[in-house]
């Protein structure tokens, strides 16, 4: 029992509550599918690539005229090392993950 509240005290002191409560449909697509290269909104893959509004800006076609739908198309069809994911997701589940991607790069990871 005391490891239990052991581990239940750490979840609650070392886990951002942001994280936590991050439960929407976007949030759960992207950790489901893109979080393994894109924690946190890095890359794993090529450093300055990010999901950094900065990077989304400079390496985005149309970002800034349209950040979802510039978000959208790359996720529809991939670049390079990232897959395309038009096919393996609805179209909802894209537009989901655009949105949260959007979102937290307003927001700086």
């Amino acid at each position: 029992m005391r490891i239990f509240t052991l581990i239940v005290l750490f979840i609650f002191i070392f886990i951002s509550p942001a994280y936590a409560a991050e439960t929407s449909e976007g949030a759960k697509i992207f950790n489901a599918n893109c979080a393994s290269c894109h924690i946190g909104g890095g890359n794993i893959l090529i450093a300055e690539k990010t999901l950094r509004k900065e990077a989304l800006s400079r390496y985005l076609e149309n970002y800034d005229n349209d950040s979802i739908l510039a978000i959208v198309h790359q996720v529809q069809n991939g670049k390079n090392a990232m897959p395309a994911f038009k096919g393996k997701l609805k179209d909802q589940e894209i537009l989901d993950v655009a949105v949260y991607v959007a979102q937290k790069a307003e927001q700086g990871w």
